[in-house]
């Protein structure tokens, strides 16, 4: 949370007063809109400090500094960023090995994440890439309902990379 001046800690001489209930109270000197403050038992919080003169409101601050980091807080846990994760796979892989990846990529691509896949090739597998466009084609069909192809498979060295991202 920024830094909010309270009370005594506002510098202007003189400031623009906002009441409790959201009415404008008027133009008063700092100790003359201080006094109103104590009289409704409450802090005067310098809210927009840009104006001219700065704009005051009188509130309980403890509770809107509560209130704040509050909203911060929600607005942080919806800013969750999407990790980006990789799966391995070689281009002669095993059905049931196949089947474990997949289910891997799917969790992630439902907990949000972006997905790589990286398609090693070892030896003279790389003169073969017919193999592994079917492997991606297939892959491809099999996370259909759930993500969708975000940068389309391509050559970086010995490896065929794809990334998936969730619908």
């Amino acid at each position: 949370m920024k830094y909010i001046r309270v009370n005594e800690k506002i510098f202007a001489k003189t400031v623009r007063v906002i009441g409790p209930d959201g009415e404008q109270l008027g133009i008063f000197p700092k100790e003359q809109a201080l006094k109103k403050a104590a009289d409704y038992d409450l802090d005067l919080v310098e809210v927009a400090p840009q104006a001219n003169p700065p704009v005051c409101r009188i509130m309980d601050f403890s509770k809107f500094r509560y209130k704040q980091e509050k909203r911060e807080r929600e607005l942080k846990k919806q800013q969750r960023q999407a990790q980006l994760k990789e799966i391995r796979i070689s281009p002669r892989i095993d059905p049931h090995d196949y089947q474990t990846k997949l289910r891997h990529i799917k969790e992630f691509l439902e907990k949000g994440h972006k997905v790589r896949i990286r398609i090693i090739f070892a030896g003279r597998e790389i003169t073969h890439k017919e193999i592994s466009n079917r492997l991606i084609e297939k892959l491809i069909l099999d996370i259909e309902g759930i993500g969708k192809v975000e940068k389309e498979p391509h050559f970086l060295g010995r490896s065929l990379i794809l990334i998936l991202a969730p619908k």
